[in-house]
């Protein structure tokens, strides 16, 4: 116990600076590694994205406690949250708010009856597609436009997954989520709708990119690179 306490003592300049990074990654801003190629082609796997935990709300530091409103998310952000059904921390683009129905028919989105645009983007990079090792099949590239929704999304007509939902009416106090990577993405066509509190916060910056399937080497021009 002695020996506890002197480290404690010797050391007390490194604990009050290691608790007040806590502090800083829980209450105002963060950094987390994108796992997985759900939200190709904007978010590549190993990407380190900043995010902001203030963008939104003010929280008790460590908890979901809504301690001030100061903003309200807007379609079109990516966010960072809490997944309703296990807790596993999630970055995928905020589709609909309070109030929308929402609908998909085979990949097309519609919100509150009006139906999205979809343009084929034909000049994007192969690293932007999905990893092949993922998914061998065909990839389509599409930017997506409907209303403050303008953006790319990939479309894998060989695999199976969830076209079509809805409609659906987002409720007080929750949002609908989905992956860029529209037909490889586990987002609220699965999970359910996300609560605000489950929020922790919005991306608008990458810190840094590495290639895993490169050898991590790095991705220069993603570097600080908007979102």
């Amino acid at each position: 116990m002695l020996n506890f306490k002197k480290l404690i003592a010797d050391n007390k300049g490194f604990a009050a600076f290691m608790l007040g990074m806590l502090l800083v990654r829980s209450a105002f801003a963060d950094y987390y590694l994108v796992p997985s190629s759900s939200m190709y082609p904007t978010l590549l796997e190993g990407d380190r994205v900043i995010c902001d935990r203030i963008a939104y709300d003010l929280k008790i530091p460590f908890t979901d406690l809504i301690v001030k409103h100061l903003a309200d998310p807007q379609r079109g952000d990516i966010v960072t949250f809490s997944s309703p059904e296990d807790g596993t921390r999630l970055v995928k683009r905020l589709i609909a708010v309070p109030g929308d129905v929402v609908e998909m028919r085979e990949e097309r989105l519609f919100i509150n009856g009006q139906a999205a645009n979809y343009e084929t983007v034909s000049q994007l990079s192969g690293s932007h597609l999905t990893p092949q090792r993922e998914y061998a099949g065909e990839q389509q590239v599409y930017q997506e436009k409907l209303g403050s929704l303008n953006h790319p999304i990939i479309v894998m007509p060989e695999r199976p997954a969830m076209r079509s939902f809805g409609p659906v009416t987002v409720p007080e106090g929750q949002f609908l989520m989905l992956g860029d990577n529209r037909d490889n993405s586990k987002d609220s066509r699965y999970i359910g709708l996300v609560k605000r509190e489950l929020i922790t916060g919005k991306i608008k910056h990458l810190m840094f990119s590495l290639d895993g399937d490169r050898y991590y080497m790095p991705r220069f021009e993603r570097f600080g690179s908007a979102v």
